[in-house]
C-alpha cells in the first residue's frame, strides 16, 4: 500500500464533440470516477482534444479534467501530456482510445509509469499507423483489459498485445440508481412523460443511432408487429447520425405514426420504466452501457445474437435471443413476449438478478485493487510483473461495498 493515495490519470481521446450529450465511455467516467476511494485515489482525467462545453460535461460531477486541446496527429500532444502527467504525480495510466494509448504509453516510457490499456471496441483491424504504434509500443504495456471477449480477441489479434497480458473485465451500471423499485404513479408519470396512451403496450429502446446497433432491423419489424398486435406502439431514445435514415425508412413503410423518435433523454431511467419491453437489435457490440442499465431496471429484453451482448445476457434466462439482421425473428419474439406475461415476468426478475451484478461499483473496486498490484509490481518488475501476478479477482465478483 502507498503512504499516500495513489494518483490515477485516466486518459482518453475525447469527451464526443461539440455539443454532444452524455453517451459512451464519457457516461462510464462520470459513474466510475466520484465512485473511487478518495482516501486511497486521487482520479482524474485527461482528453487529448478541446474542452467539453456541453450541458452534460463530467465537471458537473466533482471530476477534475484537463483539456490538451490537441489534434489528433498533433506532436505537441507529447510534451503537453508529460506535463500534466509530471503535475498530477501520476502513478498510474488508464487508458481509452488510440490516440490515449499511443501518447499514454510514449509518456509511460520517459516517466517509467505503469500502463493500463482499456478497449472498448469490438473491430476487425487497426489503421496502419496504430498497428505500428501498437508494435512498438508492446513494450510499454503493462495490462490490457477488454469490454467482452471478443473485444479480447480484437486487442490480441489487432492490438498485439498478448494474450497473457489480456484480460476480459465486464462493466456495468449504477445499481443503486437503475435497480430502485419504481412505484406504479412514478410508473404512470414515466409513461406519460413518453407520450404512452393508456392501454399501449410499448417497446422501446436505448440507443445511439448508429450502423452498430442495428435499429434498421427493428423500424423494420414494425409492420409485421403491428400486423398481429396494432396496439403496440415503439419508442426509440437516443441520437446519432442514423436518425434522418431511421425516420425515412418508418415513413417508407406507413408506421411513422406507430413510433417515436424521442432524441436525447438525460433521465434515461425513466424511459426503461416506461417501456414494457426493451429491445436491442445490435450488429456487433462491445458490451453495451445501455445493456446494463436494462438488466438493472429488471426490464424484460429482447436482443440479437451479437458477441458483446451474448457475453453478459442468457438467452431464456434473462432475455429473448433471435438472430441479427433478422426483421422477422425481432417482430416473432416481440409478438410472442407481448402474448405471454408470465414469460415477461420472468424474464424481468432474472434480468434484475443480473444486473445486480454488474453493478458498476464492482467493476471500481476491482479497478482499485488492480492499481495497487501495478503500483506494487510494475517498476521492480520493468513492467513483466503485473501480467504473471494473481489478478484471478478480475474475473469473480467482488462486494461493491466491502472497504478495504
Amino acid at each position: 500500500m502507498s503512504p499516500r493515495p495513489l494518483n490515477v490519470v485516466q486518459i482518453c481521446d475525447h469527451l464526443g464533440w461539440t455539443g454532444s450529450r452524455m453517451h459512451g465511455v464519457k457516461r462510464l467516467f462520470a459513474w466510475m470516477i466520484p465512485r473511487f476511494d478518495s482516501d486511497r485515489f486521487n482520479v482524474s482525467l485527461i482528453s487529448l482534444r478541446r474542452r467539453d462545453e456541453s450541458e452534460d460535461n463530467l465537471e458537473r460531477f466533482g471530476i477534475d479534467v484537463t483539456y490538451l486541446d490537441r489534434g489528433k496527429f498533433d506532436p505537441r500532444t507529447l510534451p503537453a501530456l508529460l506535463r500534466v502527467l509530471d503535475e498530477k504525480q501520476a502513478d498510474i495510466l488508464h487508458m481509452h482510445g488510440y490516440g490515449a494509448t499511443t501518447f499514454g504509453r510514449l509518456a509511460a516510457a520517459w516517466r517509467r509509469t505503469p500502463t493500463l490499456l482499456h478497449e472498448h471496441a469490438n473491430l476487425t483491424s487497426t489503421p496502419w499507423f496504430q498497428q505500428v504504434a501498437d508494435e512498438l509500443l508492446l513494450p510499454f504495456t503493462d495490462l490490457a483489459i477488454a469490454v467482452s471477449r471478443s473485444t479480447a480477441e480484437f486487442v490480441i489479434n489487432a492490438r498485439r498485445v498478448p494474450a497473457d497480458r489480456t484480460r476480459v473485465v465486464y462493466l456495468g451500471a449504477p445499481v443503486d440508481e437503475f435497480g430502485r423499485a419504481w412505484s406504479d404513479a412514478e410508473i404512470r408519470a414515466a409513461r406519460a412523460a413518453l407520450g404512452v396512451p393508456e392501454g399501449v403496450f410499448a417497446v422501446g429502446t436505448v440507443t445511439r443511432l448508429m450502423p452498430s446497433k442495428g435499429n434498421q432491423f427493428l423500424i423494420e419489424a414494425i409492420p409485421k408487429v403491428l400486423a398481429v398486435e396494432p396496439k403496440i406502439r415503439f419508442y426509440i431514445v437516443g441520437e446519432g447520425e442514423l436518425r434522418e435514415m431511421l425516420e425515412a425508412q418508418a415513413r417508407t413503410l406507413g408506421v411513422a405514426d406507430r413510433v417515436t423518435f424521442l432524441g436525447f433523454m438525460r433521465d434515461v431511467s425513466s424511459a426503461y420504466a416506461a417501456l414494457d419491453l426493451v429491445v436491442f437489435p445490435s450488429l456487433w457490440e462491445g458490451t453495451p452501457l445501455t445493456a446494463f442499465e436494462a438488466l438493472a431496471m429488471g426490464r424484460p429484453i429482447v436482443a440479437t445474437d451479437c458477441d458483446g451482448l451474448l457475453d453478459i445476457l442468457t438467452p431464456d434466462g434473462d432475455a429473448r435471443v433471435v438472430p441479427r439482421r433478422d426483421a422477422e425473428a425481432l417482430a416473432e419474439a416481440i409478438i410472442g413476449l407481448r402474448r405471454d406475461p408470465a414469460t415477461r415476468e420472468r424474464l424481468s426478475r432474472q434480468a434484475r438478478e443480473t444486473g445486480a451484478a454488474y453493478d458498476i461499483g464492482v467493476f471500481v473496486r476491482k479497478m482499485e485493487r488492480l492499481y495497487e498490484v501495478m503500483h506494487e509490481v510494475s517498476r521492480k518488475t520493468h513492467r513483466e510483473g503485473v501480467s504473471k501476478a494473481d489478478l484471478s479477482f478480475l474475473s469473480r465478483p467482488i462486494d461493491p461495498l466491502r472497504s478495504r
